[in-house]
């Protein structure tokens, strides 16, 4: 987790880049193809509907292959401002 602060409407806000889902895929031959389907899933639960209504820019995803197994790892970052990243912390950390 990292943050920044921006100027928000003339006020300073404190931005969290929040990794807020993750999930894996075994070895396919378009993994971008294949990463759709649980992105998409993710996005209709009540975590994914809050971080795309809360997050101050579209959420990127993140790839990285563990050459060990042959695993693809998915990581979902958002930009949250302060107040909404407690609210994730308190309401949603079990679930990352």
């Amino acid at each position: 987790m990292s943050y920044e602060v921006k100027i928000i409407d003339g006020v300073p806000v404190q931005i969290h880049d929040v990794v807020v889902h993750k999930f894996h895929l075994g070895d396919v031959e378009d993994p971008q193809l294949f990463a759709a389907e649980p992105i998409w899933k993710w996005q209709q639960t009540e975590l994914g509907q809050w971080v795309m209504e809360n997050a101050i820019e579209e959420p990127i995803w993140h790839r990285h292959i563990d050459h060990n197994t042959w695993v693809y790892h998915y990581a979902i970052v958002a930009k949250l401002k302060d107040p909404d990243y407690v609210w994730f912390l308190l309401k949603y950390k079990e679930h990352k």
